[in-house]
Parts: structure tokens; sequence; C-alpha cells
């Protein structure tokens, strides 16, 4: 028996004091548009460190990394990033479980899996297992994996911070084959980095700082050719990046918006979670199919 995590708080308490109330769907947020604006201002992206949101499937939980780090008196602490887990109950987002993190949080399209670079929670009820290795093919000391995107048939992408590449393992025959590096198309320029994958596997998301961007990191995206390919790279433009850092792009499960980083200061000492309408997918694949 794989007991739940010591780390889940029970029973689910409300952050009133943090947080304040939050209610309504979207962690209480209205929609964005088409300009990619921040997420939850004052309730999640504060004057501090907030990154990597993601919604599970079902959009009934949220998750977001903060520090928690105490930098002055006796306790000092340094720097302690901590995921802190919502759930809508009756109309309202209720606090239940934090957690050091290791490893960038992503879901499986199922949401049954919740990846942290080389390990994973599988759910149990209304919390999640213990981590569980993937397991020597990627559990390994000469690999860096910072975010781990898995898409329905399984695929996983990954990045590499010590080798500074993002690599892929597919499932052909039910068998899990061994992770390759990708083409240049997405390992081209420095800190490639944070890889999401579509469940259906039609395009790839990562950032990149290129030569031809906007200013630090820049979101790109590349959509899967009829032949099995990626076709190229394209810069998802002035809507979504700008001369900050722009980074760790992830749509959400009902594919409606994209959520990534940016860092509001130049040393991103303040880093808020951004979002923008997700058609801004489509509009960038008309881009790459035009004559």
């Amino acid at each position: 028996m794989i007991a739940l995590s010591s780390l889940l708080a029970s029973p689910l308490v409300q952050a009133e004091d943090e947080f304040g109330t939050i209610s309504g769907p979207l962690m209480g947020q209205t929609p964005p548009g088409m300009t990619a604006v921040p997420f939850a201002p004052g309730i999640v992206s504060k004057a501090g460190w907030e990154l990597e949101g993601v919604f599970a499937p079902g959009m009934q939980e949220f998750y977001f990394t903060l520090d928690r780090g105490v930098y002055e008196g006796p306790d000092k602490t340094g720097f302690r990033p901590t995921v802190v887990g919502f759930r809508q109950q009756h109309n309202t987002w209720v606090k239940f479980t934090e957690f050091l993190r290791t490893g960038e949080v992503s879901f499986s399209p199922n949401g049954q899996r919740m990846h942290m670079a080389e390990d994973y929670r599988e759910r149990q009820g209304n919390g999640w297992t213990e981590r569980i290795s993937l397991g020597p093919m990627f559990d390994r000391e000469d690999w860096g994996i910072m975010r781990l995107s898995a898409s329905a048939k399984g695929t996983y992408v990954f990045d590499d911070y010590k080798s500074k590449v993002v690599r892929m393992s597919e499932v052909v025959n039910g068998q899990r084959q061994p992770p390759r590096v990708m083409s240049t198309v997405v390992n081209s320029g420095d800190m490639t980095a944070h890889p999401f994958i579509a469940p259906d596997e039609s395009y790839l998301i990562w950032d990149s700082e290129r030569e031809t961007g906007f200013g630090d990191s820049d979101l790109y995206i590349s959509f899967k050719l009829p032949d099995g390919g990626w076709g190229p790279a394209i810069n998802m433009g002035e809507a979504v990046n700008s001369d900050k850092w722009d980074a760790y792009a992830t749509v959400t499960p009902d594919g409606k918006y994209l959520l990534f980083n940016r860092g509001v200061d130049d040393d991103n000492k303040n880093v808020d979670i951004y979002w923008v309408d997700a058609s801004i997918i489509d509009t960038l694949r008309d881009k790459q199919q035009a004559p």
C-alpha cells in the first residue's frame, strides 16, 4: 500500500489570511483576451516570486509555486520554492496542500498523474501518493530534469538543465522508448527549457533565448507536420513575449488559456504568472500553414 503524502493538508482549510476569499471559476478571474495579462493580480501574482501556474484536468484544482524562504532574522533559510495547491469547493477555492518543490508540476491529460521531473504521484482519493521514480531511464545523475510534460499517448518531453537540451521519449507497441535529443527546431539558442506538449501531440511549446527574440527568454511553438516531424519554431509574438524573461508555458486542460511566467524586473526576483487566450495558438498555426 502506498501511503498518502504527509505533506498534504488535512482537513481542507481556507487560506483567507494569505490569499483572501476566492470565489468563482478560474480562481475567480475574468478570462484574458488576446494580449497576455497578469493572472490573479494581488492574489497569486504579487510583488514577489510566483510562477508555474497550472490547472489540473477538470479545472477544479490550481497549483503554483512561490518562495517560502526567510531572508532576515534568526530563521533565515534562503530560497525555498514551495508548491501551493487549491481546490474548488462549492464555488470557493480552498488551499488544500503545500509542499516543497522538487521538480515542476505538470499533469497527465487524464489527471491521474502529477509529474514532478523524474518522479510522479498518482491520484488517490482526494490526495496523492508519495513520490514514485520514473526509473533509471529518467532518474539519472547526469541529467537535471526540471519539467516533464506528457501527452495522452504517453509521450514524454522534458528538459535537462545540465545538458541544456530537450528530449522526447515515446511509447511504441506498449514499450517506453529511450529518450532522444530533439532536433534543432527545438534545441537552438540558449537555455532551452520547460517544454509543454499538447495532449494530442499537435504542437509543442518551449522557451529559449535566441538572437531573433524580444529580449531575455521567449516562448516558441512548433506544430506537428503530416509526416510526423515538427514544423519550424515560431516565436509566439509580442502578444505573449516581452523584453523580459518569458517562460514555462502550459495550456489549461480545457484548451482555452495559456499560462506562463514573466519576470517583472531584470534580475527575476519578481516573477508573475501571466495568461492569454489560447486561440492565439490557432492564429500561429495558420501562420505556419500560410503559403
